[in-house]
């Protein structure tokens, strides 16, 4: 459709139409569904459920991760005191 707007001078779109092998009435549907707003539907949309970002449920994602770091450290600090009784 943008190619086709673009097309000036006597011809043109007659031209792009021939390349692509498509007929007048073709265009004709197109711009009337472009004009009404279908033609938006029909554009590639991003699949998939959408993704809810919440910042506090990352900020406890990362508090769990250091917390289970952290309590791995201790167990082999208190593994090495325990020898060294």
């Amino acid at each position: 459709m943008t190619e086709v707007d673009r097309a000036k001078g006597s011809g043109g779109v007659g031209a792009v139409l021939r390349r692509e092998g498509l007929y007048s009435s073709v265009l004709t549907t197109w711009r009337q569904e472009r004009e009404a707003g279908t033609l938006q539907a029909l554009t590639p949309q991003k699949r998939g459920t959408k993704s809810h970002r919440y910042p506090v449920a990352d900020e406890n994602q990362q508090l769990r991760r250091d917390n289970l770091r952290l309590t791995e450290e201790l167990r082999k600090a208190d593994i090495v005191i325990d020898i060294q009784k």
